[in-house]
């Protein structure tokens, strides 16, 4: 973890409001760090609902299996985090482990290890022993405590600079329900999922095939979204989790997603993830800048996603910002090797407002000094209009500095 703030980091945090029906426990397991925490367990009362939504990795880790074979049922009681060690490539010994996290983390909860979901960070390739930390759980959920969000999202930081907090309050039916999320990630971050780790939870009485839908729907724009360095991690899992205790103060159980009583909670839901997922581009691994590219006029939206990720993955185009560079010859390059319908001649391309290439050339109203001066600010947005259609996307990223090599070329050590 690094000692150094982003510049790109929250100026202040959310004050985050306890949610009722979960309670935040934290420890110092030394899993990896030392002096600091690195468990995290959320206890949940029962009936709870969940969602989840996971990478695309052919090589997950051995939670995100754990956490997949149990996301059917629908239940959850227990949330079991641990950072400094993803228990990703571990074959056996990591199924091993899971499986005693579980049995002891539904022991501690008093419920089936079909109610524990478990998610891990860290270093891949280095087996997680769970006996570290598997005796801590039993005395973590006695004295977890609702009011505890802020150190959960401090426990589960491996190279982040500063934890991510989103809340939302809104109305369910003439009830207000809560909405807070947290999430962790600074490297290895490309969409599908697009978050390390991200963990919402709403009292809100939500079933569990709605809440999925929602979750389902909402990371499109959000979580898959964003792209730090193109890689996907072994190990992303985003989870909601609805303990459906504001159904006591009346607010009503939405069973159908075309409830229409649901609409404020979907709006709420999806401004947590974006905030989430553009604090974690804020966070990239060395970022100084935010970048923000539009797509538009290509053949399809879909396409539009895929020329943005082109432009937003170009390590050309990544460090031409970070040197503050308005290269934008790297851009009409992205663009051309998206393997997407384009045509050279009818492509223009912008800086923040200004339009630095238009038909096929540089734009003959060009300023170098204006566009040099608009590099200089740390949120940039690029646009990249294809002129063949409808279709367009945003995608956020950040900027590609030395000290993301300097921060992976020994994060084993």
């Amino acid at each position: 973890m690094s000692t150094a703030i982003s510049p790109l980091a929250p100026k202040k945090q959310p004050k985050m409001p306890a949610i009722d029906g979960v309670r935040i426990a934290t420890a110092e397991a030394g899993i990896k760090y030392k002096g600091r925490t690195d468990l995290l367990v959320m206890s949940f009362e029962a009936d709870t609902q969940v969602a989840g939504v996971f990478t695309r990795s052919k090589c997950p880790s051995a939670p995100v299996d754990f956490c997949r074979a149990n996301l059917g049922k629908g239940s959850a009681r227990i949330l079991v985090v641990n950072s400094g060690n993803a228990n990703a490539f571990t074959g056996r010994k990591g199924l091993q482990s899971t499986i005693a996290t579980g049995e002891s983390a539904a022991k501690a909860a008093g419920c089936t290890p079909g109610d524990v979901f478990l998610a891990s960070t860290g270093v891949i390739g280095e087996p997680l022993d769970a006996g570290k930390f598997s005796h801590l759980l039993a005395d973590m959920v006695k004295d977890a405590e609702p009011s505890r969000w802020a150190d959960a999202g401090r426990a589960i930081m491996t190279t982040d600079t500063y934890p991510k907090y989103a809340t939302q309050t809104v109305k369910l039916g003439n009830v207000d329900v809560t909405i807070n999320g947290i999430a962790k990630g600074a490297g290895m971050i490309a969409p599908d999922m697009a978050t390390m780790l991200s963990f919402v939870a709403t009292d809100a009485p939500i079933a569990a095939p709605v809440l999925q839908a929602l979750l389902s729907q909402g990371v499109g724009r959000t979580f898959n979204a964003v792209t730090v360095d193109s890689d996907t991690s072994t190990s992303d899992t985003l989870l909601l989790f609805a303990t459906g205790a504001a159904g006591k103060r009346g607010a009503p159980e939405i069973t159908e997603l075309k409830d229409p009583r649901l609409s404020s909670f979907k709006r709420a839901l999806n401004r947590i993830l974006k905030s989430l997922a553009l604090q974690v581009v804020r966070d990239g691994e060395g970022a100084r800048k935010e970048v923000e590219i539009n797509v538009t006029g290509a053949k399809s939206a879909r396409s539009a996603k895929r020329i943005a990720l082109s432009i937003a993955n170009s390590p050309l185009v990544k460090t031409a910002v970070a040197g503050e560079d308005a290269n934008w010859g790297r851009v009409v390059m992205a663009v051309g090797k998206a393997g997407e319908p384009a045509d050279r001649d009818l492509l223009s391309v912008w800086f923040g407002d200004i339009r630095v290439a238009h038909n096929g050339e540089r734009d003959p109203e060009y300023s170098e000094a204006a566009t040099s001066d608009y590099m200089k600010q740390d949120e940039i947005r690029i646009r990249a209009d294809i002129g063949i259609g409808r279709g367009k996307a945003t995608v956020w990223t950040c900027d590609l500095t030395k000290q993301y090599v300097e921060i992976n070329g020994d994060y084993r050590s």
